[in-house]
């Protein structure tokens, strides 16, 4: 091991002033160009020149610390000589130094008016072997290439460097030039080992000449490619010219001709016009073989074929309005009559004059209406949409949202995708070819949601009367006015609807028909559809009407007429082979004909018996398809008083269950029960249709009924429904879709139905033939409908026969 140095450090003082320097590190070996500027750091150089020229550069710590204190430097630097110095205007130093050898400070002596410190000087360590010759070698070949590579390095350094055969000389003005940064200068200078310094310099230069490598083999491609298109166009002037000769047109002209004759007869608003006109322009400076080519045309195209300007003269004629809605649809009084309102103030609108100032009040007055039409399926809501726009005289267009969980699939996609298209809101604007179509929204309590978005929240804007006549498409990306779209929508289930979109429609329920209704509807619309639909002819059949009773009693559960109509076209096509085969032309459908074509019944009533056995009731629930009845069982058996539920219960349901038994354990003796039952007995519940999940608290009554029946032993009436929330104090309060559930009772043939005393008002939407079939009992609290159900008290009874009976 052996110490190379150029200089006699026992010639060094021990003790010299200190220049921090900002950004940049000296290494021994090198000279160095610095520009000095700080006024401490002034006196300190020209002090050194009255002296020994000599001084120590270390650099700081952070580069934005104008006068560091000595914590903010490091601590190792380089002993420098002051060669040369030059004054400028502004009384800055511009000096030369020559770098001697490294230092450690080994404690500081001085701070004002400058830095000074004793040090100790650090020769590097360098043996000479074969490992420093091919590290020497390496770090000399990888520099000469990156000198090659680099278009900021003089090509002249490659040769001088080849020159150098000092390795630490060679070490110390590769690290100068090559760029490094400060925190990895200062590791390499602090490294006492030269053999390291080397390795750190390969390794360095190693990363530099990969991506030197590749910024050349990026600007070769690139080169390449704007070779290509230089020839391409100068082709492309060639072809020009011979077609200018030939009097041919170029395809790009043509086209852009046909473009801004079409642009010229439609009728654009301001905006969409000059976005036609700029895409229009860069049409026609570019080549039809571009890429983008296409897309703009594409985008021209939707401009041009929207109904910008298209739109529907209202059909203001009150009478005939009436006149198709009820053509079209038995009863539906109330969405009659809202679209009646809508036609009414239009007409007045117009023949007044009287136009609204802005979006609100367009909003507040009905001219951007959105109707939402909740029922359960085959109820009519789909077919309400076509016979609107029959009675207004306007186009339909429809749109399924069932199932839809992309966001772009309402606002479409933006230009920039490959393949984009605008979305299906302005795609049926297109298709309708109007501006003010009859737009039906199909299953809107359907639409899902995922990482592509919420298509539910994107209908916020169209389905808001205040902010839809600015609608942006991200495909146009232009406003296209939906205010004067008569929106629809559909669904089954309000609950899954978020509720800001919900506050934007006005819910107009459509509950399901009587059987009353039904026969009206099948005799009216079902029937002659199906004689024409399936080749027949009126004067060829005749439904009975105790035939479509039977049809609607036993071959049918639903609160709609779709599986109704089905039914009669399966009757109608069995009637038309007996008509192929020669049979009487005239066929008259009775209900035995109906049981000898459709086979057996599909159907039968859930309560065709009656049921005298304590620990059932009959309680009342709103599906997805209408009302139903829903019984609830109870039964007891020795054990420690547990109570277990079952039939795919929800949470709201089962603590229903809990609060009526605590509440029949806590009336006891008021129901002729002996309180010991309840500590020796478990209860076992259970709704039937166990997998169909049920939840809400409207079976409160009937769960209570049922429990007090057991433990009483006095049976529930067969033929009462009821429904209604309970409390703990007994009070019964009210719950929804009242019609609902009436319309079910009364087609299970119940004869009484129980229900809360403040529901009394929704019997008033109740059909007047079910409101005489059947006894309302209305009641507010829970005594009231114990005696009215339960059979009346009996003595105590014995738990083992009331479960087993």
């Amino acid at each position: 091991m052996s110490k190379d140095n150029d200089f006699n450090i026992k010639d060094f003082p021990n003790e010299i002033s200190i220049l921090p320097l900002r950004n940049t590190v000296v290494y021994p070996l090198s000279i160095v160009p610095l520009l000095v500027g700080i006024k401490r750091s002034v006196k300190l150089v020209t002090d050194a020149l009255e002296g020994d020229h000599i001084i120590g550069l270390v650099t700081v710590k952070d580069g934005s610390v104008e006068e560091p204190q000595p914590n903010q430097i490091y601590e190792v630097g380089t002993l420098v000589k002051v060669d040369r110095v030059r004054r400028d205007t502004d009384n800055n130093l511009h000096i030369m130094v020559q770098g001697l050898e490294r230092f450690r400070i080994d404690h500081w002596v001085q701070n004002e008016p400058y830095l000074r410190a004793k040090i100790e000087y650090l020769p590097d360590l360098m043996e000479k072997d074969l490992e420093l010759d091919a590290l020497h070698r390496s770090l000399l070949e990888l520099t000469q290439e990156v000198v090659e590579l680099s278009p900021q390095l003089p090509k002249e350094i490659g040769g001088f460097l080849s020159q150098i055969q000092d390795p630490r000389q060679l070490v110390y003005l590769v690290a100068t030039y090559s760029n490094l940064e400060v925190s990895k200068a200062q590791e390499i200078l602090e490294m006492n080992d030269l053999k390291d310094k080397l390795r750190a310099l390969v390794s360095h230069l190693t990363h530099e000449k990969e991506v030197l490598d590749l910024g050349k083999k990026i600007q070769t491609e690139a080169r390449e490619e704007m070779d290509k298109a230089q020839r391409d166009y100068y082709l492309r002037q060639q072809l020009r010219a011979i077609q200018k000769e030939l009097g041919e047109k170029e395809e790009g002209e043509s086209v852009s001709d046909e473009y801004t004759e079409k642009l010229e007869k439609a009728k654009l608003p301001e905006e969409a016009e000059k976005e036609a006109k700029r895409e229009l322009k860069r049409l026609g400076e570019m080549s039809p073989h571009s890429p983008e080519y296409s897309v703009i045309r594409t985008y021209l195209d939707w401009l041009l074929e929207l109904p910008w300007d298209e739109s529907s003269e209202d059909q203001n004629d009150i009478q005939y309005a009436r006149q198709v809605l009820d053509e079209d649809h038995y009863d539906l009084q109330e969405v009659k009559e809202r679209i009646i309102e809508y036609l009414s103030v239009r007409k007045l609108i117009k023949e007044r004059g009287v136009e609204p100032a802005t979006e609100e009040e367009k909003a507040i007055n009905g001219a951007g209406v959105i109707l939402c039409f909740a029922g359960p399926p085959g109820v009519g809501k789909t077919s309400l949409g076509h016979s609107i726009a029959r009675a207004l005289g306007r186009k339909f267009t429809r749109m399924s949202l069932g199932g839809m969980r992309d966001e772009a699939e309402i606002r479409g996609h933006r230009r920039t995708y490959i393949g984009a298209m605008p979305g299906r809101i302005i795609q049926a604007i297109k298709r309708a070819g109007t501006r003010n179509p009859v737009f039906m929204l199909d299953e809107v309590d359907k639409v899902g949601s995922d990482w592509r978005g919420d298509p539910s929240s994107a209908l916020l804007e169209v389905l808001d009367p205040a902010q839809n006549h600015a609608f942006r498409d991200h495909y146009l990306d232009l406003d296209f006015d939906l205010s004067e779209v008569i929106f629809i929508t559909t669904a089954n289930n309000l609950e899954t609807i978020p509720a800001p979109l919900r506050d934007r429609m006005e819910i107009i329920q459509l509950d399901g028909y009587t059987e009353f209704e039904k026969v009206r509807i099948a005799q009216q619309y079902l029937v002659p559809r199906q004689i024409k639909a399936n080749g027949l002819l009126e004067s060829e059949i005749a439904f009975t009407e105790e035939a479509l009773k039977k049809l609607i009693q036993d071959y049918t559960k639903e609160a709609g007429v779709r599986d109704l109509e089905r039914q009669i076209g399966a009757v109608c096509r069995k009637s038309a082979v007996k008509i192929v085969g020669s049979e009487p032309t005239a066929i008259e459908i009775t209900p035995q004909r109906v049981r000898d074509f459709l086979k057996k019944e599909r159907f039968e009533s859930d309560i065709s018996e009656a049921f005298e056995i304590p620990g059932i009731s009959t309680g009342l629930a709103v599906t997805a398809f209408g009302g139903d009845i829903l019984f609830i069982e109870a039964t007891g058996m020795k054990g420690k008083g547990q109570l277990t539920l079952t039939g795919q219960l929800g949470d709201v349901m089962r603590e229903s269950a809990q609060i009526a038994h605590s509440f029949v354990r806590s009336k006891a003796s008021q129901l002729c029960i002996d309180a010991a039952l309840f500590e020796t007995t478990d209860i076992h519940i259970h709704v039937p249709a166990g997998a169909i999940p049920k939840d809400g608290p409207s079976a409160g009554v009937a769960m209570i009924m049922a429990i007090a029946s057991l433990f009483s032993g006095r049976p529930v009436h067969s033929d009462v429904g009821m429904t209604g929330e309970v409390t703990l104090r007994g009070r019964v309060l009210p719950v929804g879709g009242i019609k609902t559930k009436v319309l079910a009772a009364h087609r299970a043939g119940l004869k009484k139905v129980i229900l809360p005393k403040r529901n009394e008002r929704d019997l008033e939407d109740i059909p007047e033939e079910v409101r005489n079939d059947l006894e309302f009992i209305l009641v507010e609290r829970i005594d009231e409908a114990l005696e009215v159900g339960l059979l009346h008290c009996v003595e105590h009874v014995d738990m083992d026969i009331a479960a087993n009976s």
